[in-house]
Formats: structure tokens, sequence, C-alpha cells
């Protein structure tokens, strides 16, 4: 019987398919307002007649409040636990302050002030709001996944399930932008409003029915084995930062999320301004790469993972990445139905490396449980304040940029080319050169206990 627990032990059972499904839907809300973040509101709030650095302000603001907000959410998880009261009152934070963000300037309102500093004040704290709720929600879900299994490739099974609803929820996006800028004309900054206002409501409502599915189907783990009798002990922070692998993975993480976030943050832009394409594919080219990135997803939960095939599929990912930055930093506005191409490669690089750069950080983790909300918190801190940096730095240069020629020329550089090509292809060559030297062993010899979802 003894021999029995241990193998259980050594050997954790894989999880459930339809536990994995109800555990990949809960992070729909924050992945869908996320997707209108980076990709409408630079171009919402820059249309409704702020500067481009001053919309940078706003994004910046939330960043921010986001980096330190993943800080004290994964510190508070780690003492008290209860993932799924986080995960809910993150939520609705969320749900409440959003439509916030798009909702125009209530203060400009109240004061009779249309005046930019007062409509960047009050854009950055409800920004600032949304996204304290938004890292709430973040840390709690993706912490929740290392205690729910130690099985390896159950983890790797769970963060591409959480993948794959990440790309239906921005396509979710995408479908009622391309139905609200189709029905709706927008003429006057009242009507651009009215426009992200209804994005934002529809938004909401799509999120907030995956979180209830997510909280019905799903129950809080329970640490059932402990072997080396005290399973409440904290790992401290310092226990991190003495491994190479947690500076490794972070780097990783980072780079990866620096170039899932920049070019989305400039896509927009990229086709409407630089390849001047209709105003449709400002949502249809984004809808074609998270329909190539949702598929791949569904695919890679089939694979039995392993260590060097995290670092092999995440190598891939940054390469097939750099070869479209290249693309799209050369590609002439003459030959702009191209783009549709690029777009599927982009959809495959971007899942490769999310789902693969996010698995790192749960064998990393391995089995030291009580710290995996610290390594989630820690490590997204970093991505919020660096794609906030980098955001605002490309933004400042905007105004700077030369004009946009309508051939290849030695003037033909612009910030969002820069921002779509340039950035996330250097970002995945670093990410690659890191995963090389990384060594990720994926099996738990000698796990402290064996969570349980019941």
């Amino acid at each position: 019987m003894g021999d029995d627990i241990e193998d259980d032990i050594s050997h954790p059972n894989p999880v459930g398919r339809l536990s994995v499904f109800y555990y990949g839907v809960g992070h729909m809300l924050n992945d869908i307002t996320a997707a209108c973040w980076f990709t409408y509101l630079l171009l919402f709030l820059t249309d409704i007649g702020l500067s481009p650095r001053d919309a940078a302000t706003v994004m910046l603001s939330g960043q921010i409040a986001d980096g330190f907000a993943t800080i004290f959410s994964g510190e508070l998880i780690d003492r008290f636990g209860h993932f799924k009261i986080w995960h809910g009152a993150g939520s609705v934070l969320v749900a409440i302050s959003f439509s916030s963000v798009f909702g125009g300037c209530w203060p400009c309102e109240i004061f009779a002030n249309h005046s930019s500093t007062i409509e960047t004040v009050s854009y950055s704290v409800f920004a600032a709001i949304f996204n304290v709720g938004w890292a709430a929600t973040q840390v709690s879900h993706m912490s929740m996944m290392n205690c729910i299994s130690l099985n390896s490739t159950s983890r790797v099974v769970m963060a591409s399930c959480r993948n794959a609803f990440t790309m239906v929820a921005n396509l979710s996006l995408y479908a009622v932008a391309l139905i609200v800028f189709n029905v709706s004309e927008a003429k006057t900054h009242a009507d651009i409003e009215n426009q992200y206002r209804w994005i934002a409501y529809l938004s909401i409502f799509i999120g907030c029915c995956f979180v209830g599915l997510f909280h019905l189907g799903t129950k809080e783990p329970r640490l059932k084995i402990s072997v080396h009798g005290n399973c409440c002990s904290r790992v401290s922070w310092t226990y991190w930062f003495k491994k190479i692998l947690y500076y490794q993975v972070g780097i990783v993480y980072l780079l990866t999320r620096l170039v899932q976030n920049v070019s989305q943050a400039y896509l927009a832009f990229y086709v409407i301004n630089d390849l001047r394409m209709a105003q449709s594919a400002k949502a249809l080219v984004p809808a074609i790469i998270y329909i190539s990135s949702f598929v791949i997803s569904i695919i890679m939960q089939e694979i039995s993972w392993t260590g060097q095939r995290l670092k092999a599929y995440y190598s891939a990912g940054g390469i097939l990445w750099i070869f479209c930055g290249a693309s799209i930093f050369l590609l002439p506005r003459s030959m702009s139905g191209f783009m549709y191409v690029i777009s599927i490669c982009i959809g495959i690089a971007n899942a490769l490396m999310t789902v693969t750069g996010i698995s790192m950080q749960s064998v990393l983790v391995g089995s030291d449980l009580n710290g995996c909300a610290f390594v989630c918190g820690s490590l997204s801190f970093v991505d919020k304040i660096s794609c906030g940096l980098a955001l605002y730095a490309l933004q400042s240069f905007q105004s700077m940029s030369p004009k946009v020629q309508n051939s290849l020329s030695t003037n033909y550089i612009s910030v969002t080319r820069c921002g779509l090509g340039l950035v996330p292809a250097f970002c995945s060559l670093v990410g690659v050169a890191v995963t090389y030297t990384m060594k990720l062993n994926t099996p738990c010899s000698k796990p402290l206990m064996e969570p349980l979802l019941e």
C-alpha cells in the first residue's frame, strides 16, 4: 500500500479533459479586455484628440499599476490561498472599471473642462483601477494551474487550453469590433466614444459568461499528500532569487510578452496608416492571427511534453517570428495583401512561444507550490512594467517619425513599422538564445505534495 502511494506521488495522474476545459475558460474576461486594451487603446485615445505621448502615458499608468498589483497579489495569495476568491474579486473589478476606460472623460463633463491634462489624468486613473483587478485575476489563475496537478504534461495542456481560449477571446473581440465599426459610423469624438463603449460592454458580457462557467466547474485545489509534514510552509522569495532558472524563465517570459503586446498594440496602426488597407482590416487581420493561433494551441494539447520539447517548440516559434518581423519591416504598401499570409505565421509563432513560455514557469515551480503565486506575480511585474515603458518610448517618437512613402526607400521607416516588425523580431532572437542555455527537467522526482481538485 505504501509503495502504491509513493508511486502515485512520483507519477501524478493527468487531469481530465473536462477539468482542463473549465480551467481554460477562466481567463476569458481578462483576455478579451486585454485584447481591447492593447489593440485599440492607443488608437482610441489618439482618435479622440490626445497626443501620442499622452496616450502612451495612459497606457503606462495602467501597466505600472498592473505590475505592482501582481507583486502584492502574488504575496497575498501565497500567504492566504483561496485562488477562486481572488479570481472572482479581480473579475468583478475588471468588469466594473473597464467600461470607464473607453467610456469617455467623466471628470471633463463634471467640471466642464476638456483640457488634455484632465483627460489624461482621468483615463490614467480608470486604467490603473482596471489593471489592479486584472492583475489579481491573472496571478490567481496562472498560479492555480500549478496546484491543480504536478503532472508536467497536464500543466502544459492546461496552459495550451488557456491560450486557446485567449484566442477565442480575441476573436470574439474582433468579431464585436467588426460589427460595431460597420454598423456605427464615427464622425465626431462622441461617435468614437460611443463605438468603443459598445465594444467594451459587449466584451465584458462575453467574458463574464465564461468566468461564471469557470467558477461553476472548477473547485478550489486542496493539498492531499504532504511528504515532509508541513504543507503550509511558505517558500521564501530568496529561494527563487538563488535559482539561475528563475532569471532565465523570467527573461524568456518577459520577451514573449513584449513580442505579443507590442506587436498587438501597433497592428491596427500598421495596417491602416502604413499599408493603407481598408478599415475592416484592423479587425480582420488580428482575427486571422488568432484563428491560426487557436488551431495550434488545440494541436499542442495532444503532445506529450518534456523540457527539451518545450525548448524546441519555443525556438521554432521565435525563429518564425524573426522572419515575420523582417517581412513586416520590408513589406511595401503595394503588396499589402501579403499581410494576410504573414498574419497566419504570426498566429502560429505566438501560440508556440506563449504556451511554452508559460509552461516553463510550471517547470520552474515544480513541486514548490507555496511559492508559485510569487513566481507568477514577480515575472508578470517585470512584464507589465517593461511593456508599458516600451510602448511609451515608441509613442514618444511617433510624431518624429518620417512620412511613410508609397514604395521602399531610405526614408521608409515609421514607429509602427519598427514596433510591429523590428522589436518583436529582436525580442524573439534574444528569447531563443536564452532558451538554448536552459536546463529544463520536467519529471517530478521528489514532489513534496500532490494537489487535487475535489
